[in-house]
């Protein structure tokens, strides 16, 4: 019952955030989901509900780098992945979207490694 309380309380967080943030085509919206041993992260025009780029641990190209590494490496090389394919698409700026996480850990390498790859947010 606790497990279901936490996920509950995440995804209320996630709803009270996502009142106020919303991606434009001039800058989008950076998602990031995390479980507990993938993470995922789309960066996403919330106007016209597409999914511009994504990259996740489970990607096939990056699923040769990660081999042995801890998931906070995972989450910086998946960061820099998507920002990599963002500028590809032209897109520098984005929204970061934490989805209820706090900012620590996997979520914090994700958006350090974003931001090395040349993502302003």
């Amino acid at each position: 019952m606790a497990n279901n309380n936490r996920s509950v309380a995440r995804i209320r967080r996630h709803v009270r955030v996502r009142k106020q943030l919303s991606g434009t085509a001039e800058r989008p919206r950076l998602s990031i989901f995390r479980s507990l041993t993938e993470i995922y992260a789309q960066v996403i025009d919330d106007q016209a509900g597409n999914t511009l780029v994504s990259a996740s641990t489970i990607d096939q190209e990056l699923r040769a780098k990660m081999k042995g590494l801890p998931k906070s490496e995972q989450a910086k090389l998946v960061g820099l992945a998507v920002a990599e394919r963002a500028k590809s698409k032209g897109i520098d700026s984005v929204v970061f979207d934490r989805g209820g996480f706090r900012y620590m850990g996997r979520i914090k390498a994700l958006a350090d490694g974003a931001r090395e790859g040349g993502l302003k947010f």
